[in-house]
């Protein structure tokens, strides 16, 4: 097997799979632009899939190089992403619609971890006030006002907007090991939308509002590690209608943001080899 990382698309209404883009390098967290192309990370770089000539093309981002697997697009068609530097992980936004562009640091306190987006909020992971403790936060893109909602009395993680951004969901080991949640977007009515013995992470609300794509690792697994055997799973809004897609090999990097096509048919996600073995 010559390919480390192999991106793939899965159509809803057949439940068929296609592979887009096979390489030997390890890439990440695929996104679907509203223009019909997809963005992945690897190597501390952003890149770019087109669907008719699938290659990975650099995003010029105006020369950082230390991004992970936390990135999307802004409703505008912008790029947001996470990008480190010594003091850790930083929201950044770009404008690549002219082929150049120069990345704005937002401003936030670090670490912050991007997730989702809904009209002028954006929604992140983040630790505050030196407890390391990852909590859930929004930001208002206009006024630039941060409101974190999630207390530090557990790990809350991957948060993602409703389609109608009534709501937030997010993954939460609160009772135990990590389920799916659900709040407004204020913080408020927080609670698991279902429980179940497998470690699920990283829910994506379909832009059509009619489902809930989520990752779900064997149970006893600790945080969200990449090359394990992993599931994808859907339900519906209310947390009824579970059911199981397909196993993969997988983990982190397979659907760590935002992945669904924009008309909702259709998401992104990364399977990686296990011939190739764990990978940093």
């Amino acid at each position: 097997m010559n390919w480390r990382s192999s991106l793939e698309i899965c159509d809803l209404a057949s439940g068929e799979t296609r592979v887009m883009l096979r390489t030997p390098r390890l890439i990440e967290a695929p996104n679907w632009h509203p223009d019909d192309w997809l963005m992945v990370n690897g190597e501390g770089r952003l890149w770019r899939v087109d669907q008719m000539m699938p290659d990975l093309r650099p995003v010029d981002i105006g020369g950082l190089d230390r991004c992970n697997n936390d990135h999307g697009f802004l409703p505008d068609g912008r790029i947001v992403f996470s990008c480190h530097n010594d003091q850790g992980a930083g929201i950044h936004v770009a404008d690549t619609r002219d082929g150049q562009a120069e990345a704005r640091d937002l401003g936030l306190a670090r670490p912050s971890w991007w997730h989702g987006a809904h009209g002028r909020l954006i929604t992140y992971a983040c630790a505050r006030g030196g407890d390391r403790i990852v909590r859930i936060a929004v930001l208002d893109m206009e006024t630039g006002d941060e409101h974190v909602l999630t207390p530090g009395l557990a790990h809350h993680d991957g948060p993602d907007f409703s389609a109608f951004g009534g709501y937030i969901w997010f993954n939460s080991d609160a009772t135990g090991h990590a389920q799916i949640w659900r709040m407004r977007v204020d913080g408020s009515d927080a609670a698991p939308v279902f429980r179940d013995q497998n470690v699920n992470w990283f829910p994506h609300p379909s832009p059509d509002g009619r489902h809930v794509l989520y990752l779900a690792y064997p149970p006893g697994t600790l945080g969200h590690p990449r090359d394990l055997p992993v599931s994808l799973w859907l339900m519906a809004p209310d947390g009824g209608n579970r059911r199981k897609l397909f196993d993969l090999f997988g983990g982190q990097g397979t659907i760590n943001t935002p992945c669904w096509s924009p008309d909702g048919r259709s998401f992104a996600f990364m399977r990686y080899s296990p011939e190739e073995g764990p990978a940093g």
